[in-house]
């Protein structure tokens, strides 16, 4: 039995922790809490997890050497990188253990390695091995033969973040957590006799439907988390968001390096690196420039030169001309520099704020810590024996053999039926997404890639968004991109009620 909690107005039980913020570390805190006898709400401002921050991340999951010692995200970093090969085989997420290279041009570089790697031996990251010009030049010959040597930290990998946060939250809500999406936090009150009242706005809050009241608080708001901390009177840290512009490039270039690659940190080098994603496209960036706008992430003529300048010192062949999708997305960095993560002056307030990378590594860390906190001020912690930790991994038909297609096609003929020629994903796959929650445009090309190959969805685009029409039971023209106010196409108007006509001075109609 679950502990008997304080119940709200009207006699209705208040949840024992309301988590805002369905990013990453909001949906690893959400299923980590789902392990014991509580009742928790996870509350969400876009139409999907998964939706802000993390889908832009760049996919790494760090091998800890990098992280400067003593601070929380250091500690965290490396804790959390070892938990990833069970998390994958519980929830089935893109991930892949291909190592990091970070690569040095001189011999003043090659001093810092031997530092980077004492300090990440310190910190218990494992494997670490300096690698001289030649055997660098061995495992990746496609690298600048100006680079003298390497430092080659095995533990690092790629996943796919979005992929990663849809399961984390389908695992919390298979294990009782609700999961509030459109619910964007306008106010948080104190509660008489403790905890806390919530009042939310957005398309998914009901007419009429009562805030959410809640013994505890977990604030995971990312680039939000100040603006979140200060509707409490927690506001004594500020976000400064950080964008960062990325670019896709053709699958073509597939294996023109295998491992991550990274610059030595300095100044000039601006942290710019090359990714080999989970899919097998290659990845530059990121930027980094700070900004106040926490809502706009354009991509510019002037990061896009600044990236390739980076990252074709480092390997000569990477084009600008094979980019064929390029995109940002905002980093939180807090006023301390560090992770800020603890109750805050405000008893049963917590804030989980400032986790910009290695955010997305640290993130199954930063759960359990925010979890024993919790428990630690009073939060009842009696596990569930009826915990379940796996959901069921996608089909990934583009990733299968010649016979596991066959197979697939012969138990379920929509298998035979492609949707996204370039990332070969198929009907079968398109309904699967909806089936594990998929409600957008975005939301079904982040968990099958229809729409991330080379044509951009210039082909499956209409396809999908026909196929959560119908699986939705809305109109072809209310399917969104991403959600509210998000619209792929306008709805059809009667012959003699378009612009034209009304022009002409011929009635609008009110349909």
């Amino acid at each position: 039995m679950r502990p008997a909690t304080d119940t709200g107005r009207d006699g209705v039980d208040m949840y024992d922790v309301a988590i805002l913020g369905g990013g990453v570390v909001g949906c690893a805190i959400a299923r980590e809490l789902s392990r014991y006898h509580l009742r928790c709400v996870l509350l969400e401002r876009f139409a999907e997890v998964g939706f802000g921050t993390t889908k832009t991340n760049s996919g790494i999951i760090h091998a800890g050497q990098q992280t400067m010692p003593g601070t929380l995200k250091g500690l965290l970093e490396v804790r959390g990188n070892a938990m990833f090969d069970r998390l994958q085989r519980e929830l089935g997420f893109g991930f892949r253990r291909c190592g990091e290279l970070v690569v040095a041009s001189n011999d003043e570089e090659l001093a810092s390695l031997a530092k980077m790697k004492a300090d990440g031996e310190a910190k218990g990251v494992p494997g670490l091995e300096m690698w001289d010009a030649a055997r660098l030049r061995r495992e990746e010959p496609n690298l600048s033969h100006h680079l003298t040597g390497a430092l080659f930290a095995p533990s690092a990998g790629v996943i796919n973040p979005y992929e990663f946060a849809f399961a984390l939250a389908e695992c919390a809500l298979r294990n009782g957590v609700e999961v509030r999406l459109e619910h964007e936090v306008a106010a948080i009150a104190p509660r008489p006799g403790g905890g806390f009242v919530i009042t939310s706005t957005g398309p998914g809050v009901p007419a009429g439907a009562p805030p959410v009241e809640a013994r505890f608080v977990v604030n995971a708001a990312g680039v939000h988390a100040d603006q979140v901390a200060a509707l409490v009177g927690a506001d004594d840290f500020s976000i400064r968001p950080r964008r960062g512009e990325e670019y896709m490039l053709d699958r073509r270039l597939e294996g023109i390096v295998t491992r991550l690659i990274f610059p030595v940190p300095t100044p000039a080098s601006k942290g710019i690196l090359i990714i080999p994603t989970y899919d097998g496209t290659i990845m530059v960036g990121p930027t980094a420039h700070d900004q106040d706008d926490r809502f706009d992430v354009p991509t510019t003529v002037e990061g896009s030169e600044e990236v390739f300048a980076a990252v074709r010192r480092l390997c000569p062949s990477l084009d600008p001309r094979a980019t064929i999708a390029e995109f940002a997305g905002l980093r939180a960095v807090s006023s301390s520099g560090d992770f800020i993560i603890g109750p805050s002056r405000v008893p049963g307030f917590f804030n989980v704020a400032g986790i910009q990378s290695p955010g997305l590594t640290a993130s199954p860390a930063i759960a359990v810590h925010v979890t024993e906190l919790l428990g630690r001020a009073g939060l009842p912690l009696v596990a569930r024996d009826d915990f379940e930790p796996s959901v069921a991994p996608p089909a990934r038909f583009a990733q299968r053999t010649h016979e596991e297609r066959q197979a697939l096609v012969a138990a379920q003929p929509l298998f035979g039926r492609l949707v996204c020629r370039c990332e070969l994903v198929t009907e079968a796959e398109v309904h699967e997404a909806v089936d594990h929650g998929a409600r957008t445009l975005d939301g079904v090309k982040f968990r099958t890639r229809a729409g991330m190959g080379r044509c951009q969805g210039g082909f499956c685009t209409s396809r999908v968004m026909r196929i959560l029409a119908d699986r939705l039971g809305v109109p072809f023209h209310e399917v969104t991109k991403r959600g509210a106010g998000s619209w792929m196409v306008l709805p059809m108007e009667p012959a003699g009620e378009g612009p034209e006509a009304r022009k002409e001075g011929a009635p609008c109609s009110d349909a």
